[in-house]
């Protein structure tokens, strides 16, 4: 009676082994698909020593931005840029707003500035808008969007006499 019990024993442990290896299998296809997802682009508190009326507008925006009320959010990063122009994440935040209306190419610039105001900002500089251009621990210059043309730097003859 003991030899029919083997081939059931050993029939029980390939199924057991298999279940177990369906369920890592299943484990690790889970975490690959979370570790593919983008971070959602959040807006950014502004940086210590801008105006209160820029943190403020800034706090009012995000609100807005979290509820999904992106124009209303535009208007409130809009006027924080106006009220802090040399602040990264104001512009940054502009930006995230812009995109979210469709403004695809007014948010492009506004990335562009937020980045050459905060050379060293990784989560501004992995953006989507600035992907394409590299490395955010040595930028080395400013970014000057595509089809902006750079006076002075022609391939002309010609200058100031």
């Amino acid at each position: 009676m003991r030899r029919r019990d083997v081939p059931m024993e050993r029939d029980s442990a390939m199924k057991y082994l298999s279940l177990l290896g369906a369920i890592f299998l299943l484990f690790g296809v889970t975490a690959c698909a979370f570790m593919d997802k983008e971070k959602p682009l959040v807006p950014l508190a502004l940086e210590s020593g801008v105006k209160p009326q820029a943190v403020t507008l800034t706090e009012q925006g995000a609100q807005a931005y979290h509820a999904k009320q992106f124009n209303e959010a535009k208007n409130y990063f809009s006027q924080a840029v106006a009220e802090a122009p040399q602040s990264g994440p104001a512009h940054y935040n502009y930006a995230l707003a812009l995109n979210n209306v469709g403004e695809t190419e007014q948010a492009r610039q506004q990335f562009m500035e937020a980045a050459n105001l905060a050379p060293g900002d990784k989560v501004i500089w992995d953006s989507p808008a600035l992907r394409p251009y590299g490395n955010v621990e040595t930028p080395k210059r400013k970014l000057i969007p595509p089809g902006a043309g750079r006076q002075g730097l022609g391939g002309g003859t010609g200058g100031p006499r």
